[in-house]
């Protein structure tokens, strides 16, 4: 049983809350996307009209050590100007200095930590550093579902040296969709999966086979499944030691009698560029100097109308190489889809599939678009997250 921030006294508490402030930055040190910070931001104003003292910890890139170039001071401001009040950054996260401002905070008041990660302690959930973060605190609150799959100081370790904890908002909703998603979906329930390797969804595609109607195979991925079935796919891309996967998952699908579609016409070129000779190639198969880079246009009708006919659908994973706009059309008509269904549970699982509905201005039409891109995966793969089960009273 988790408790949530709601549900806890935090009034002139010390609270430590682990955020996920690992945002895009440009080469001016600018951040480029803030999703993630404003994410943060219900749980952060509970907290706040809770009278708590509010610590926030989080990483940002992979630093190797301390390096001015991963500090956490934009995110500092940009949550100041979110809030519309003054936020600290800390010079660090442990020591004598960050303790002398924890004792120094008035009720209400925001502190944020310098990088977790510029300590190595931390990715070693190294037990010392962890009791020296959770000194600090008298409640732990993790909201940082995008971190949850990894069992690090902050996420797991510093739970267990502070008596009270819980999760936040952001993370109450990951749970609440994910896990109805797989314990007591809407039926029908489709998955949509695409993206380049089928060796990232293994483990994906065998515990869904248990618990959807039907998989949408779109992106990369599926010229493998294709290739094992036996059709030629021309220079698409393959990844050949995954073929008997492909072939065991076509197997447990149809014992199953989950339906698996697979695309039916592509959108091909002879390379990755935007400006590449392109066509339409309406049956298999491709020519052999050609690669597969989206669905074509009867994949995405037959896409959209099993979508549409959904109660819950679950997309992880482009439908082509959306990035160039050229290749980009199975991939919006697939958020679209979901978009126009207003009657079904649909989550986007995080990573790539949430960039593009966030690019492409579906976002706010989405059931629930997860945080997580490795955490949404080992999530919807069965796996127990450490930094989900440390949080269970």
């Amino acid at each position: 049983m988790i408790k949530y921030v709601d549900q806890l006294d935090l009034a002139g508490k010390r609270v430590f809350m682990r955020v996920d402030f690992n945002v895009p930055l440009d080469d001016a040190g600018k951040i480029t996307d803030d999703t993630r910070i404003r994410a943060a931001l219900p749980t952060i104003q509970a907290a706040l009209g809770k009278k708590a003292k509010l610590i926030l910890g989080s990483h940002l890139g992979r630093p190797k050590g301390v390096d001015p170039k991963f500090t956490l001071e934009p995110a500092a401001q940009r949550l100041a100007e979110l809030l519309k009040k003054d936020v600290t950054l800390a010079d660090d996260c442990i020591g004598d200095g960050v303790k002398k401002r924890v004792s120094d905070m008035k009720d209400g008041d925001v502190l944020m930590l310098e990088n977790l990660r510029f300590h190595k302690e931390e990715e070693a959930n190294d037990p010392e550093f962890a009791r020296e973060l959770a000194a600090n605190c008298d409640v732990y609150i993790n909201d940082a579902f995008g971190t949850a799959h990894r069992a690090h100081a902050s996420t797991a370790g510093m739970v267990k040296f502070v008596n009270t904890k819980g999760a936040g908002l952001l993370m109450k909703k990951e749970i609440e969709y994910l896990g109805q998603l797989l314990e007591s979906p809407k039926r029908p329930f489709v998955a949509v999966l695409g993206g380049a390797k089928v060796s990232d969804k293994i483990k994906v595609l065998e515990n869904l086979t248990t618990k959807v109607d039907a998989f949408l195979i779109g992106g990369a991925m599926a010229y493998t499944f294709l290739k094992a079935m036996g059709v030629d796919v021309g220079k698409s891309r393959v990844e050949a030691d995954k073929l008997e996967v492909a072939n065991r998952i076509l197997k447990t699908a149809a014992e199953r009698k989950v339906e698996v579609y697979l695309p039916r016409d592509h959108v091909v070129a002879k390379e990755p560029k935007a400006d590449a000779e392109r066509k339409t190639i309406d049956t298999q198969p491709i020519p052999a100097d050609w690669m597969g880079l989206d669905i074509g246009p009867r994949t995405i009708e037959l896409y959209r109308q099993t979508i549409r006919n959904a109660k819950s659908v679950l997309w992880n994973g482009p439908m082509g190489f959306f990035e160039l706009e050229p290749f980009a059309a199975g991939t919006r008509a697939v958020a679209q889809a979901m978009a126009d269904n207003k009657d079904a549970i649909t989550v986007v699982g995080g990573g790539d599939s949430a960039a593009a509905v966030e690019q492409m201005g579906f976002a706010s039409k989405m059931k629930h678009v997860s945080t997580g891109g490795g955490a949404s995966l080992e999530f919807i793969e069965g796996i127990k997250l450490p930094g989900i089960a440390a949080l269970e009273q």
